[in-house]
């Protein structure tokens, strides 16, 4: 497309269109810092006057969301969630009441940004955008503030929000967290779910480096949670440095697991005989820890009875997190992509009672440690059935099945053009009795969950 060609802009811009004109505004993907975002959120007077929970971890952020939107709307509280990536479709993404955003909800909050965005006030005409050329900047104009497609997203969730009047909004970082958009808003209650390696070329190569990113959605005097056994350092140090109050699972918060309950405990209090949460996994009960604590944080402006944390446990939902999809044989969908979420998926299987033969459905992208995922998960499968991703950045079949030989798995290694056709070939050659586990990104879950005709 040239430099001029015109979407269908001017006249009527669907999702599509403006999901297809946001990944043209900025040359980079992934550009952390937060001048562009506060510069666009300051011409919009984006400033919410409800709670925010800000979420960010190397993993475990989208349960902690998912627990805290579930028990908050069970509280009667009109929530606003906004997460990513999503799996099938944008309006995964902001929810508000527990329900996706409508395409039309979406497409004008952008058009605000868009504004914004061009430094034109709202009740501006919208010139007819074009589209730069690939790896060009937007506009030469001075007004112009060029967003990523992130940024963008960012603002616009916010301004949907606002303009729905909801009651507290949950945010989940994308990356990082000191230099993510989310951080452009101040959050009244920060939480860090893990820190892990991964995202090296943004966020450093050592875990103490991560740690000191992560915690860049703290704020003074407000409580920040943690809930990594193994707290860093570098968190310690930087709660300390600007006068947050640092809560740390097994110290000022904690759980105690029973046969088909459990308990926890904070500084705040105790809620004791809590069902289990919906969500499977052997880490769940460290998130729910973590999302109980930041409401117990939060207690005086958003109460919640035992009665709304109990359905919220209960009747909360997240695809793609060891998620069974029912039938014979099984099938378990996991976005494990770095070692850490593999090692979970890991002891997760190993929890589940003996089978047969364990099938990997296995895709991922080729800048995430393909070979640490595969070490984690090596002892747990018997056939691997290598696929690509049709992405940019999507590790091509024969390139990860030549990292899992250099790996060493003990299981056979077979290779398929994509997802679909892997999971269809497993469903032929499983028993009944035995299991499909199909992980290594959000893209190979999405398009696991397309090839079954999944809904949720």
């Amino acid at each position: 497309m040239s430099e001029h060609a015109t979407p269908r802009f001017a006249q009527k811009m669907n999702l599509h269109d403006w999901l297809t004109y946001l990944e043209s505004l900025h040359p980079k993907t992934i550009a952390l810092g937060l001048t562009r975002v506060a510069q666009v959120k300051q011409r919009l007077k984006l400033n919410p006057d409800f709670p925010i929970i800000t979420v960010g971890g190397t993993n475990g952020k989208g349960s902690v969301c998912a627990m805290l939107e579930s028990i908050l709307h069970a509280a009667g509280y009109r929530v606003g969630c906004y997460t990513s990536p999503h799996l099938l479709r944008y309006n995964e993404r902001v929810r508000i009441g527990k329900k996706q955003a409508s395409d039309a909800e979406l497409c004008a909050s952008f058009e605000k940004i868009e504004q914004a965005r061009k430094g034109q006030g709202a009740d501006t005409p919208i010139p007819t955008p074009t589209l730069p050329l690939k790896g060009r900047e937007r506009s030469s104009e001075l007004d112009d503030i060029s967003l990523t497609y992130f940024e963008f997203g960012t603002l616009a969730a916010m301004q949907c929000f606002i303009e729905h009047q909801v009651e507290v909004a949950i945010l989940e970082v994308g990356l990082g967290g000191r230099l993510d958009a989310v951080n452009a808003f101040d959050s009244d209650c920060a939480v860090v779910t893990s820190v892990d390696i991964d995202h090296t070329d943004y966020l450093g190569e050592t875990r103490e480096e991560i740690a000191f990113e992560k915690a860049g959605i703290f704020r003074k005097g407000k409580v920040t949670i943690c809930a990594d056994a193994e707290v860093p350092q570098a968190i310690r140090n930087h709660a300390q440095q600007i006068g947050a109050k640092l809560w740390c699972i097994g110290s000022e918060f904690g759980f105690t697991p029973h046969q088909g309950q459990w308990d926890y405990r904070s500084l705040v209090g105790s809620r004791n005989a809590l069902p289990y949460p919906a969500l499977r996994g052997a880490f769940q009960l460290n998130n729910a820890s973590a999302a109980l604590a930041a409401l117990d944080a939060l207690k005086e402006r958003l109460p919640v009875s035992m009665e709304a944390v109990r359905r919220g446990l209960v009747e909360v939902q997240l695809a793609g997190r060891f998620q069974f999809v029912p039938g014979r044989p099984t099938l378990i969908l996991d976005v494990a992509h770095n070692p850490h979420a593999a090692r979970s998926l890991a002891q997760n299987l190993a929890g589940l009672p003996p089978c047969p033969h364990t099938f990997a459905v296995f895709a991922m992208l080729r800048d995430k440690d393909m070979a640490g995922v595969a070490a984690a998960l090596d002892p747990h499968i018997d056939t691997w059935l290598v696929a690509g991703i049709d992405a940019p950045r999507g590790a091509a079949a024969g390139e990860l099945a030549q990292v899992l030989q250099n790996t060493g798995v003990r299981g056979d290694i077979q290779t398929f053009p994509d997802v679909g056709e892997a999971l269809r070939y497993a469903y032929n050659a499983a028993g009944e009795n035995d299991r499909i586990a199909a992980f290594g990104s959000f893209y190979t879950v999405a398009e696991a969950i397309a090839a079954k005709g999944l809904k949720f």
